[in-house]
This record gives C-alpha cells, structure tokens and sequence, in this order.
C-alpha cells in the first residue's frame, strides 16, 4: 500500500537543506535534481494503478470511480477506446478525492452538508434537469451502469465548496466602484461591438506536469469533436469554478476574460467552433464559442414568431414515384395558400396535417431554418424539406414580433462577473492548499 502527504514529503526533502528553510523557488530548482534519474525501484505503471483510496481516513472504492465512470459515457455517442477509459477513470480518482476534500473541509468548519439538503437537490435535479421523478432517474441511473450515490455524492461536494467558498472567499473579494465604472463606461463606448457567449474547460498546471496536462487536454478535445457533451466534459473535468454550471461563462465582452491569450482566441471564433488547448497563466483553456450577439443592439435571432407545420406523411411501402407525385401536390397546394387564415381547409382537403407554435424564438430553431424565417414575410413559406420515411413539410411564418434594443450589462451584473473571475483564481488556490495537506493512501 503506498502511503504519502505532501506536508511530509516536503519536510523530509528540506530537512537536508536547512538553510533553504522558508525560501519558495520556482521549477525544478527548488529540488536541485540530476540530470540523469536513476531510480531505485523501478516506478509503477499508471494504468494498471486500482482506483481505490482513502483520503485523510474516507474511503473511495472502485465501485464509486465505476459509477462516475458510468456517468460520463452516457453522454458520449460513439464507444472511447480503452486507453481513454482509463485516462477517464484516473481524471475521476482525481475529482472524487477534491470533492472528499471540499466536504471534509467543509464539515471541519462546521459547515458540513446534510443529507437531508443532498436529497432535496438530487430531487430538483431529477426534476429541472432530466424531467423525471427521483425514483425514475434512480432507475436510468443504474440502466447506465451508475447510480443515485454517484450523482448524490456529487452534488454533496458541489454544495459544500459552494458553502466554503461564500463564507470564506467572496467576503475578502474586493472590487472596486471605480474598477467597474471604468468597465461600464468602455462597454458604452463599445455599443454595437461583439458580445460572446463562451464555455470552458480549465486545466490546471504547472512545470511538472504541463506536458501530461496538455496531453490530457488534446484527448478531451479530440472527445468533444467526436461528439461528447462540452457541458459533461466539462463538468468533470474543468478546475474552474464555471465547472457547476458547465463551463458556461455567460455573455461577457472580451476585456472581461483579463487574458489576452483567450482574447485573442475567441476574436477569431465563430459559434460552435472549439479551439485549444490555450496556455494561460496556471495551466490551459479549452474555449467553446455558443453563441454572439451585439452589444445594446437587437438580436433578429431573439425574435418570436408564430408559425404553423404543415406536413403530409406518406405510407409504409409508397413507391418512389407515387410519393414524388404526392409530394409535388402537396408543394404546389402550399403554393396557393393565401396566409395562415385558409391553410388548415386547404391543408385538410390534400391530406395534409397542420401544428401551431405560437411563440418560438428564431435561435430555438435549427440554424438551416434561421436565415429562411428572418427573410420571409408574413403568409409566406420555407422551402420543403423532409424525406420519404419523415415526409415533408413547410413552415408559415404567421406573426413575428422583433425583439427590443438592449442596454447592455448593467454596472451589478459587471461587478458580478469581476467577483466572480477573483473568486475562481481563490478558489483554484484553496483546493490546491486541500490537496498539499491531504494524506493520501491509493490500495
């Protein structure tokens, strides 16, 4: 069994150099290593480590790693090599021994979450965010090869941090009136400029492992293009305190993110596009552009509109050239209605069937379709899409009322999101002050 705590092992290594007592050096230097390792028992293989620990005394078992595990490949489309499950099922080992950590830490300064808080949230979440009741997801959750524990023992963690980080980081926080008035006053200036919706993943680093951590990070990227959830990624992954909400940043001005790097990096970006890994100071970001709008200017794609479906359906085994002749029947009856007011009876009188959806906004429909309805007048149709085994249908467009001039963040919201960056920079150095004075036993 190897046993070790950070405090310990650095003590004995500066025990041999006294005089270096209470001196910080940067890189390898503060160890003073050869250049040629000799080792003197060979080191152990990684991927055949168990994940198994015990954190100052918790247990983590292999079956928790399983079920987080279970968790994550649920939201992926395609099957991860094993090399990557395994990289996966250490990440994990990792984020269940920070998530010990915050709710060890947590209940030391009797702030400890009950169980009675783990099962209203769990409930909420089975609720908001899978439409289910506790008992169905209970039941998806094991179908997935995970668990209601998991998902708990998350969700005890996130709570808890949540708790240690309110009472002792964000009151000692400070920002200034004049810091944001100085942000107010260039975003007015900025009015009609770019505003950006970004996610991200951010990995810590340092010298030690920088090479590993960029590695790492190539491999979620490679995971993210293939189809995996950016917001599950980086829930799991992301050291950053975005992680709970899924790495979504919110809509910020480029001078908000403080780092020129991912400046000039999300310049560049278009919505959807992935770019990184970013080397930024204390590790990499991996930036995922959702979406941008401009700033105190009305967003065409925020309008909502009234439309109506109308689709015909073929039957199972139509021939080809019967489903084209019905389908050029029904294009050309679409093409003689006069608006929505007489669609329904012509649209009934050629078989057709009709749906209405009185208030949808332009971005909720697929981008293929946006251009389309923004140009199209009122009564007036897309053109047909759909296949033989769908059948085809048009949208009419039926009313459309444009969205209103916004004023841009308010001088809170500003001040907010500069609380928020300096409390994430806290944060990342409370953990890893958790992490150096944890003893640590992998079975």
């Amino acid at each position: 069994m190897l046993k070790y705590s950070a405090t310990a092992i650095g003590a004995v290594m500066l025990a041999g150099t006294a005089q270096a007592q209470g001196v910080q050096v940067a890189g390898s230097d503060a160890f003073n290593l050869p250049d040629d390792i000799s080792f003197i028992v060979e080191p152990a293989d990684p991927n055949i480590r168990r994940a198994t620990a015990r954190v100052n005394g918790a247990v983590i078992t292999g079956t928790d790693v399983d079920h987080r595990v279970g968790l994550i490949l649920s939201a992926q489309e395609g099957q991860l090599p094993p090399e990557e499950i395994q990289r996966l099922r250490l990440q994990v080992l990792r984020n269940l021994i920070d998530e010990t950590l915050q709710v060890q830490e947590a209940a030391a300064q009797d702030m400890a979450v009950t169980n009675e808080e783990v099962e209203a949230a769990y409930e909420r979440f089975a609720q908001e965010g899978r439409g289910m009741t506790a008992e169905q997801l209970n039941a998806y959750l094991t179908s997935i090869g995970s668990s209601a524990r998991s998902i708990k023992r998350q969700i005890q963690g996130e709570l808890a941090w949540d708790r240690l980080l309110r009472r002792n980081v964000q009151p000692f926080v400070n920002v200034s009136e004049g810091e944001v008035n100085e942000l107010f006053e260039r975003l007015q200036a900025s009015r009609g400029t770019t505003e950006y919706r970004l996610g991200e993943i951010f990995l810590a680093a340092n010298s030690a492992n920088r090479d590993q951590v960029v590695a790492n990070a190539g491999q979620i990227i490679e995971q993210l293009r293939a189809g995996g959830s950016f917001v599950a990624y980086a829930r799991q992954y992301s050291q950053a305190s975005s992680a709970i909400v899924g790495g979504d940043l919110g809509w910020i001005r480029l001078e908000q993110l403080q780092q020129p790097t991912l400046e000039a990096a999300a310049k560049q970006m278009t919505p959807g596009q992935l770019v990184g890994p970013l080397e930024i100071p204390g590790g990499y970001s991996i930036l995922l552009m959702i979406d941008q709008r401009q700033i105190g200017m009305a967003d065409p794609r925020d309008a909502l509109l009234s439309l109506k479906q109308i689709s015909i359906a073929f039957p199972e085994g139509i021939s080809p050239a019967e489903a084209e002749e019905r389908g050029s029947s029904f294009i050309q009856a679409v093409s003689t209605m006069n608006g929505c007011g007489d669609a329904n009876m012509r649209a009934a009188a050629i078989g057709a069937s009709t749906v209405d959806n009185d208030e949808i906004s332009v971005r909720q429909l697929p981008e293929a379709l946006q251009s389309i309805l923004l140009n199209l007048n009122i009564g007036e149709t897309t053109p047909p899409f759909g296949d033989m085994s769908e059948g085809i249908r048009v949208l009419m467009l039926c009313g459309r009322d444009d969205p209103q001039e916004t004023a841009g963040p308010s001088s809170d919201q500003i001040m907010a999101q500069l609380e928020d960056e300096r409390v994430n920079r806290r944060a990342q150095r409370y953990l890893r002050d958790l992490r150096r004075d944890a003893v640590i036993e992998y079975d």
